[in-house]
């Protein structure tokens, strides 16, 4: 779903990155308002996580791969600001360190995968919470459809801007059914993932679920597991990250994603450029040097420690902000 240079034209673009950077601002400043300190380091652990999940991609249709965008989960997990927040340094560190997204379209991808992704996982998961007994199960059905209605409105979302300043001169509306459909089939793992993610988090502490403390659900047993220090938490989930990063990133599918897909069918993707950072060591996640894997492992493993440092780090500052701001 990373949009490279040369799909969408600079004006388009440069504007995205207004919204982008709008956007990240105003989640940040929120953010900070409201998070406790215990979030600062979940913020960097959701971060890396989602890092890594987006490096699986995961086979959809012959000749099709997906990953998830972590939309909806980030929402359910740490709340909306904080996931604006958090999917935007991934984006932004995918961008800068492996190449994954052009320069110029980093606007574009912070907007529709750190923004759009967010905020329609979010509104989808209360739409649904309104219909549902407020359980835990109530919480995994509801992020699994909020979930799969946040890739597609992602997609749509490309589909917006490709009609403003799309380059390669594919019909719109055989893009948007292109987009549509590839990302509805998508949506279905990143449904899938989510709810097994939060599933997993909700049996050991579901009080570091903003879904779950929202609508006053702890567990289906009626007990509040784990509360306290979330040290052992952090650490856990790195490790299943680590472990992850080191035995699943290098089988995963190597066909093209949704995207990619659409414009090799619809003919422009010729249009994509090469970026300014293509010829960097861990470009591609250190395909380059991918001997029996060791290349992706070790891109893995450096993108890992990034995001989580860089999560945790902008959420800090975020938060020592706010509180400046409160005293004056």
């Amino acid at each position: 779903m990373h949009i490279p240079d040369g799909f969408i034209n600079g004006v388009t673009s440069l504007g995205a990155g207004v919204v982008a950077a709008s956007g990240l601002g105003a989640s940040l400043r929120r953010a900070g308002k409201v998070l406790q300190d215990r979030q600062i380091p979940l913020a960097g652990l959701v971060a890396a996580f989602v890092f890594v999940l987006q490096m699986l991609n995961f086979p959809v249709v012959a000749g099709m791969s997906g990953h998830l965008l972590g939309g909806a989960l980030t929402a359910i997990l740490i709340g909306p600001w904080l996931g604006v927040v958090v999917l935007s340094v991934v984006v932004i560190v995918q961008a800068l360190l492996f190449a994954d997204g052009g320069l110029s379209a980093l606007g574009l991808n912070i907007v529709n995968m750190g923004v759009i992704t967010v905020v329609a996982g979010w509104l989808f998961f209360r739409l649904m919470m309104v219909f549902l007994r407020k359980s835990s199960t109530s919480i995994l059905i509801a992020a699994a459809v909020a979930a799969w209605a946040s890739v597609v409105a992602s997609s749509l979302g490309f589909v917006a801007e490709y009609a403003i300043g799309g380059s390669g001169g594919a019909p719109l509306s055989t893009v948007l059914g292109a987009m549509s459909g590839t990302h509805s089939l998508i949506g279905i793992g990143e449904g899938l993932i989510t709810a097994g993610v939060l599933g997993s988090v909700l049996a050991v502490r579901p009080d570091l679920v903003h879904g779950a403390r929202l609508y006053g659900v702890r567990n289906d047993g009626g007990a509040v597991l784990g509360r306290g220090p979330v040290v052992a938490f952090i650490v856990g989930g790195l490790a299943v990250a680590v472990l992850l990063v080191t035995v699943v990133a290098p089988r995963v599918s190597s066909d093209p994603d949704g995207l990619e897909r659409v414009a090799i069918d619809q003919g422009f993707a010729a249009e994509a450029e090469d970026g300014a950072l293509g010829d960097s060591p861990l470009a591609g996640y250190g395909s380059d040097a991918n001997e029996g894997g060791v290349g992706t492992v070790v891109a893995g493993l450096i993108g890992l420690t990034v995001t989580f440092v860089a999560g945790a780090g902008l959420v800090l500052l975020g938060r020592r902000n706010a509180k400046e701001t409160a005293r004056r």
